[in-house]
């Protein structure tokens, strides 16, 4: 059965329809409350010759569809399928990344919290999302704090010998190791954290006022002060908490820019009537099915069905929707004229990126703002309202807004002007601020402060021949060639990386252990996760525990941080973290090749040496250090021979070569 003759098949029920291409991959996933109409649609006379269906059009040779009750049903079943399948025609929310959450490992035997930004069924708890993205960093700290749960990635399922400094500083209850503490006081701390984190203040106060009693009447004050200092703590973040609530309700504003193909949004999250972070999105290479014709009065050539859903009379309609209304435009003042007009030149269609995007960062999360501030309408805004009021059983319903005028629309054009900064930061490669570079490193790796020192280790060999490693230091904003430092492997034989791996992360940190010094912000491994467990078991042996460690693959440019393997982080190609982590990178493979080559070189020029009877190994090397090469211990007298060996030898030398 060919497409059309497929097409007509299909019935006029709501659901989601998938394009494929010869390959049998999925290219295009949409949703539709008619899917026989929307779909024959893209083979309507005319639309082959828009740029917007007819490249889809033409690398289509089959569609699939999968039949829903509803449009949410569908809307919801969309998402799904584009974030599983990735089509190269959709719209792709390249940094889903972007929302910190607080994971308590419920499923463990001594539970830990950690900051993570993916949500899995791992029978964890997960408390979120957190904006700024530092604050689930500063409430993971008050819970090492108070609550003494550790973030540790030492294995649990077994005691160890000594626990670590987090122990000693009073920030662990020391589950690592045999008789420090008991399952009944770990699992009463996991059951504070878990009322702390679920915002139960009040039913925490209460417990650990009853507990604060009984302490105090068994005579245990120590414990007893530890609860009192617990309830001041509680009390105070409570206090806060009402201060916020009073202010204003929560919001996230949308603004972009869009310019020779490439787009900026920036995302403001307001908090409490105020805002406290702002996010940036990058697209380098959008899918041509995102940009297509316009019409003749400015709006976008969107597929026939159309939402009916009303938009807040007080906010207005949309004037680059349904048409450019010149009244419209002096509400809007200059620069949002400028950025209509440059919106018809670019052919872009911002109410399905919208559309798109709003989807992939809302459904599925378990909170979403009141307000949701866009700067343009599209087609299935009522659903995807309902939808996201539903979702886990909301008491108040999600808005999604386009305001035209008055201070919301004025938000709107400030997320707008920082788009169109961030668009020019990262297309226009501006140098980007080092502090700003350091904070993004900070926030991706989630390290617990401003990276200020770098290691990187990799290793050099050619078939397991003259296996060397390099150590290179980034220190301050720069590398710092003084503490480069080269090893050569002496414990492993033939080809083993992950044996030559443990063999320098131990000698290196064996060393500033026995000198006292300081371990960096950050190791950082060339290779994939094979080097990184074989540094990590390298480090459990010498006893260094929560020490930052990531690998970063060559190819795929992956970078692997130790304790979220499974989260690998793809960073985009124009982030300045990721330039940074490269030249550090490749810097340390630069400094192992240049120094495997010259043992080789060494090694290679000393042979036809050794093969002259009475000169040795030691004699060797004195005379290649001296003269430089064998060349030059060709062209030697007699007399320069013997200034660094023996009569005897130099008779022998010369006698070599000049037979």
């Amino acid at each position: 059965m060919d497409l059309l003759a497929k097409i007509r098949t299909i019935p006029t029920d709501p659901g989601v329809y998938l394009y494929k291409n010869a390959e049998g991959d999925v290219i295009y996933v949409g949703k539709a409350k008619n899917l026989r109409s929307r779909v024959s649609s893209y083979f309507h006379e005319g639309r082959w010759e828009d740029a917007k269906t007819g490249t889809l059009i033409r690398e289509a040779v089959d569609v699939e569809y999968i039949v829903v009750a509803n449009n949410k049903e569908a809307l919801a079943l969309e998402n799904n399928l584009i974030k599983q399948r990735k089509p190269r025609f959709n719209i792709l929310l390249r940094d889903d990344k972007s929302y910190p959450y607080v994971k308590l490992t419920l499923a463990e035997r001594w539970p830990r919290v950690y900051v993570t930004r993916r949500l899995r069924k791992d029978g964890s708890a997960y408390y979120g999302p957190y904006f700024p993205a530092n604050l689930a960093y500063r409430i993971v700290d008050l819970i090492h704090r108070n609550f003494l749960i550790p973030s540790c990635k030492v294995d649990l399922t077994r005691f160890h010998p000594r626990p670590c400094l987090q122990y000693y500083i009073k920030r662990c209850l020391g589950p690592c190791v045999k008789d420090l503490t008991t399952s009944e006081l770990y699992q009463e701390a996991v059951r504070d954290v878990k009322l702390f984190l679920e915002g139960r203040p009040t039913d925490l106060a209460r417990s650990l006022r009853t507990r604060m009693e009984q302490a105090a009447t068994a005579q245990q004050y120590e414990r007893a002060a530890r609860y009192r200092d617990l309830i001041s703590t509680v009390e105070q973040l409570q206090e806060r908490q009402r201060i916020a609530a009073a202010e204003g309700d929560d919001a996230d504003v949308f603004g972009y820019h869009y310019e020779n193909g490439m787009l900026a949004v920036n995302l403001f999250h307001m908090r409490a009537g105020k805002m406290v972070d702002r996010r940036e999105f990058f697209w380098e290479y959008l899918p041509e099915f995102a940009i297509g014709e316009t019409s003749e009065n400015g709006s976008s050539a969107y597929p026939p069905e159309r939402s009916e859903g009303p938009i807040e009379p007080s906010e207005g309609a949309n004037a680059g929707e349904e048409g450019t209304d010149p009244s419209a435009l002096k509400e809007r003042g200059p620069q949002d004229e400028k950025a209509v007009l440059q919106h018809d030149k670019a052919r872009f269609h911002p109410g399905e990126f919208f559309s798109a995007l709003l989807k992939q960062l809302y459904i599925g999360q378990p909170y979403v703002p009141r307000n949701l501030y866009v700067p343009v309408d599209f087609e299935d805004r009522a659903e995807l309202e309902d939808l996201l009021s539903e979702q886990d059983g909301r008491a108040a319903r999600v808005r999604i807004l386009v305001p035209l005028r008055g201070d919301k629309r004025s938000l709107i054009d400030l997320a707008g002007t920082n788009a169109k900064q961030s668009y020019d930061q990262r297309f226009r490669v501006l140098k980007p601020n080092a502090r700003k570079i350091q904070e993004e490193l900070q926030e991706t790796i989630g390290l617990p402060e401003l990276p200020k020192r770098i290691e990187c280790f990799d290793i050099s060999h050619i078939q397991g021949a003259e296996t060397v490693a390099s150590m290179v230091v980034w220190e301050d904003g720069k590398m710092k060639k003084s503490d480069y430092r080269k090893f050569i492997i002496r414990t492993v034989e033939g080809v083993d990386d992950f044996a030559s791996m443990r063999e320098v992360v131990t000698r290196r940190y064996k060393r500033l252990q026995d000198e006292e010094k300081p371990m960096p912000s950050l190791v950082l491994i060339d290779g994939g996760l094979g080097q990184l467990h074989a540094a990590a078991e390298a480090l459990e042996k010498l006893e260094i525990i929560n020490q930052p460690l990531a690998a970063i693959a060559k190819r795929e440019e992956i970078l692997y941080v130790y304790g979220q393997e499974k989260d690998p982080i793809a960073l985009d190609h124009h982030s300045p973290v990721l330039h940074l982590i490269q030249m550090i990178r490749d810097e340390a493979h630069r400094f192992a090749v240049t120094f495997h080559r010259k043992r080789r070189q060494m090694r290679d020029r000393s042979t036809e040496l050794r093969e002259i009877p009475g000169v040795g190994a030691s004699t060797t090397r004195r005379l290649l250090e001296h003269f430089g090469s064998v060349q030059a211990v060709k062209q030697a007298d007699a007399a320069a021979l013997s200034a660094v060996v023996t009569r005897v030898q130099a008779e022998a030398i010369r006698n070599h070569f000049h037979k």
